[in-house]
């Protein structure tokens, strides 16, 4: 690990943090050290890290406001990467609107709708980035990313700049063609429309506030746990089994949401696993469905 992290302290990448604590990073506020975690602040800076992490055969994972994902108690071996606030911007012309990578979902929404504009509003109770929302399809209230989108600006892991059309994102429920083809978003630009902005508004502020009703927003949690299967919700296949307050060490299936699964206060990644498959094992034994994680699961086994 010597050398690759010795240079990556001499190379103009951003910030670099050795030995960084995942559990700072996290919304589950679980995870095990990673070798590197590095903030770049430019698409420049990026470039140069991620060409430097290919040349020397370096493992890299991305992490956006660090909510979707799981990180294991022995950690990640490897680099993970963080855009930097520089890359967190919002500029609108018109009906169009460009955001870093590292842009807040939730806080774009918002900004889309004081400048008049609809198409946002299912993102007001998305937690994550933009980048991450591009990643993975992001949608709620019968809308998703593929809707709005025109086009993104991607460094794939090989350093290069490119940029992909809407047409050339392979998107599907949840899905992207960045995960076949490995890459960051460094900006993105969605196409909305001129609206009401009371009417933005006030849907905005119903999603915010079932939200809050909803979803335990007040323990570390990382969203939904498990994708909903055609026909059905997660949820409430989870509650239909007597699952909810279900626990394994400090893990526990949320009373307010049972797709939600809350770090109660010690938690570590052994039992939000260990709680996740038995859940698994639960509704397939009881109701013949087979759920798949919605979380990604990452870091040393």
């Amino acid at each position: 690990m010597q050398q690759w992290t010795s240079l990556l302290m001499k190379t103009d990448v951003g910030e670099v943090h050795l030995n960084e604590p995942m559990t700072k990073h996290t919304t589950w506020r679980i995870g095990g050290p990673v070798d590197a975690f590095i903030v770049p602040e430019t698409r420049e800076q990026l470039q140069e890290l991620i060409t430097l992490l290919h040349h020397h055969g370096i493992p890299w994972i991305q992490i956006g406001r660090g909510s979707n994902m799981l990180v294991s108690d022995k950690g990640v071996r490897g680099a993970v990467i963080k855009l930097g606030s520089a890359l967190e911007y919002a500029n609108f012309q018109e009906e169009t609107v460009t955001a870093g990578g590292g842009c807040s979902f939730v806080k774009l929404s918002f900004l889309a709708g004081r400048h008049g504009l609809t198409g946002l509003e299912f993102a007001g109770g998305i937690p994550g980035s933009v980048g991450g929302a591009v990643y993975m399809n992001a949608g709620a209230h019968g809308s998703d990313v593929s809707r709005i989108i025109k086009s993104a600006e991607i460094v794939l892991e090989t350093g290069e700049l490119v940029s992909y059309a809407v047409g050339e994102m392979a998107f599907a429920y949840r899905h992207s063609v960045l995960h076949e083809r490995k890459g960051i978003v460094v900006e993105a630009t969605f196409e909305l429309k001129f609206g009401e902005r009371r009417e933005i508004a006030a849907a905005l502020a119903s999603y915010k506030d079932r939200r809050r009703r909803t979803q335990p927003l007040q323990m570390p949690c990382a969203g939904s746990v498990f994708r909903n299967p055609i026909g059905d919700y997660a949820a409430r296949l989870i509650e239909a089994a007597g699952l909810k307050g279900y626990r394994i060490g400090g893990a526990e299936v949320s009373l307010q949401h049972a797709n939600f699964i809350v770090n109660t206060g010690q938690a570590t990644a052994e039992d939000v696993l260990t709680l996740m498959h038995e859940i698994q094992k639960r509704i397939d034994s009881e109701y013949g469905v087979s759920l798949v994680p919605e979380v990604f699961i990452v870091g040393e086994r």
